[in-house]
């Protein structure tokens, strides 16, 4: 990462801006913005998020917004409702209050004297999720977006359910925003009325997994919101990005087929995180490439930025597997638009453990072959969005594959490249009235490791539509479709590749109420490859970009030092096992504002043998403030546990000014189970 200082506008920072919403309730603002906007308005770009900007992204945001300011814009970062510095109470995400609010931002950037009236939004996970959902609604100062990682498929292609079946993320980010929205405000920026405020967040907060198990199939809770219900609602020009190691990384393509106004497409080898700040790597000069669109869409500037290919994206080579990469090999390689004419299907009959060659004749009949996995199958799964920290990969595939059914190539003559979904055709049935399928793409090499490209999963009871689940028909063959994520991958000569096909993931999918036997009828099933012949010319120069740069953060201290662990664990006398993940970045001090600030995440997924029943997700937060005699905290517990009829939710919230509990309230609730 390049600091840069000499920018094209000297620029100004206001710590604190007071932004009133339509029922009077007051937003907190920070706004950065070029000196001479008193006299010479500019456009303003917001980013709209819960995540406290006075400390906990103050580092982050303090490389990018400055950095869009000093080239003529006013940088604007709101902390959403109930969140840091801003009055109220934060319920849920993405509701319709929230949506309001980001409207009345907008008019309120509009409006003022610094501002030209043109506005855009921007923003990773929450405040690109923000930036879409509102570019749906057509607020008038809207001009332009810029999103990183989001979805725009609320129910099937986000942390809480994938295919229809239960994602442990559902637990882990409503473990974190339990946290995160029951924060104090900052007594330096909102004075006396801190205790007040907060008391507010403390008594209005529920744990937001009760919700969303409340809402097991695709229903109107998850429609909002979700633009793929109406493409054509966003108007605006989108620029989008994500990472192939992401959870996110399918919204792209969706969105660069779906929408009808000028758009562009970048998808790298990265995680959770913005493309200058990419991991693995190779990080990019990604703030350039947002200042070229809001200098086009925001000025009017003809700078060429809608030249060359709609889609860039990081073909990547083959790594052996690891929990963590500092950088991908590969290439840029473009599209000239999405569905690309370059990327065709080829089809994959399944025989005999076999991936067969597409020319291959396979004879149907014969005996199916069987499937019951164990629940320790997915324990090297790795998460279901990246983070790069801890490491969170998934690791060696050959432990899972012991108890998959396993399919693979003939060893490779040729290099072969794919681009995009991969598919998985099942003729199948189960045993059980509910069962999920866990499929696996994998490239193994010459010794045998084997390194997950891609997966994807599907609760088999929404065969007929998410939003319409129907009990399994023991013995009864269904037809299932498996639509992995998003890939670009090199497969090279002398390697293979594997399909593996299970009936467990855990704990990155929450298991079936019982054990389920799964019988595949091969000639009739097949693997799908979107494939990208390697004769096609790459479509982008090389490199495709430059050097990652960025304003400098302000200073912190480093007080005590980080934890990162993510530990599988077997009892072999008790036959329990867990996964154990701490994230913990150490107690820091914000020199600028002289604010120590600490926060802990503990999650532990565990099961006992094979007893469906026993599975377990836990999710402990810990949040801490201090400044001079100012000293409170916050302790979140959530627990989650199930029977074949039921979910058992048990969560604990704790707030303490200095040793002294201030606030305590527990809840133990039961949601059924909805085919699930």
């Amino acid at each position: 990462m390049r600091f840069v200082t000499n920018l094209p506008h000297p620029t100004m920072e206001e710590d604190h801006v007071a932004v009133p919403v339509r029922d009077g309730t007051v937003l907190s603002a920070r706004v950065w913005r070029p000196v001479s906007s008193d006299r010479e308005p500019v456009p303003a770009v917001l980013e709209y998020i819960p995540y406290r900007k006075r400390d906990l992204t103050s580092t982050r945001d303090a490389l990018h917004h400055p950095y869009i300011a000093g080239h003529g814009y006013a940088s604007v970062r709101v902390d959403l409702r109930g969140t840091g510095d801003s009055e109220g109470v934060l319920r849920d995400e993405y509701l319709e209050q929230e949506q309001a609010d980001a409207e009345d931002v907008l008019a309120w950037l509009a409006d003022q004297p610094w501002c030209d009236g043109s506005t855009g939004m921007m923003g990773i996970s929450w405040g690109a999720f923000a930036a879409l959902q509102t570019a749906a609604r057509r607020p008038p100062s809207l001009r332009a977006i810029v999103i990183a990682s989001f979805t725009d498929d609320r129910y099937d292609d986000d942390m809480h359910y994938m295919g229809g079946a239960l994602l442990s993320d559902n637990l882990a980010e409503a473990g974190t925003m339990f946290a995160y929205g029951t924060c104090p405000p900052d007594p330096a920026v909102v004075g006396e009325r801190w205790r007040e405020m907060w008391r507010e967040r403390l008594e209005g907060t529920r744990p937001w997994v009760l919700e969303w198990l409340r809402h097991q199939r695709r229903d109107d809770y998850w429609r909002h919101a979700s633009v793929c219900e109406d493409y054509s609602a966003v108007r605006t020009p989108v620029l989008a990005s994500s990472g192939w190691a992401d959870g996110y990384s399918n919204a792209v393509t969706r969105l660069l087929a779906g929408l009808d106004v000028p758009r562009k497409g970048l998808i790298g080898p990265w995680s959770h995180k913005f493309p200058h700040l990419g991991e693995p790597g190779p990080a990019i000069g990604y703030l350039q490439e947002v200042v070229r669109w809001w200098d086009h869409w925001l000025k009017g500037v003809d700078n060429g930025v809608m030249d060359g290919p709609m889609l860039r994206t990081w073909m990547q080579e083959s790594m052996p597997p690891s929990t963590a990469y500092e950088e991908r090999p590969g290439r840029w390689v473009g599209e000239p638009s999405w569905p690309s004419p370059q990327v065709q299907p080829v089809a994959h009959p399944l025989r005999a453990h076999r991936i067969c060659r597409p020319e291959e004749e396979v004879p149907g009949g014969g005996e199916p072959l069987t499937v019951q996995s164990p629940l320790s199958v997915g324990q090297f799964g790795g998460k279901w969005a990246s983070y790069n920290a801890p490491p969170d990969l998934p690791y060696d595939q050959r432990e899972e594959d012991g108890g998959s059914l396993v399919f693979d190539t003939d060893v490779l003559t040729e290099r072969v490249e794919i681009l995009g979904s991969p598919t998985v055709t099942l003729d199948l049935s189960a045993d059980r009235p509910v069962a999920l399928v866990a499929a696996r793409l994998s490239d193994v090499a010459p010794d045998g490791s084997a390194t997950r490209v891609t997966y994807g999963i599907v609760n088999l009871t929404r065969l007929e539509g998410r939003d319409a689940p129907e009990p399994l028909e023991p013995g009864r063959r269904y037809r299932a479709t498996v639509r992995l994520n998003g890939v670009a991958q090199a497969f090279p000569p002398g390697h293979r590749i594997r399909l593996s096909l299970s009936t467990s993931y855990w704990p990155l999918a929450w298991p079936p109420p019982e054990p389920v036997c799964l019988s595949i009828h091969e000639g009739s099933s097949s693997l799908t490859l979107p494939v990208r012949p390697v004769t096609v010319p790459d479509g982008v120069e090389q490199p495709a970009f430059g050097e990652p740069e960025a304003t400098a953060p302000p200073p912190t201290t480093q007080l005590t030092p980080p934890e990162q662990r993510w530990e599988v664990k077997r009892d072999l006398v008790g036959y329990k096992s867990q996964l154990e993940i701490v994230k913990d970045p150490g107690l820091t001090r914000f020199d600028d504002i002289d604010l120590e600030v600490g926060r802990r995440a503990y999650e532990r997924y565990s099961s006992v043998a094979d007893d469906f029943s026993s599975v377990t997700g836990e999710s402990f937060w810990t949040m801490s403030f201090r400044r001079d005699d100012w000293d409170v905290r916050v302790e979140t517990r959530t627990v989650l546990r199930s029977s074949k009829e039921e979910f058992f939710v048990d969560a604990t919230l704790d707030a303490y000014e200095g040793d002294r509990r201030v606030f305590s309230r527990t809840w133990n609730e039961t949601v059924g189970r909805d085919l699930l």
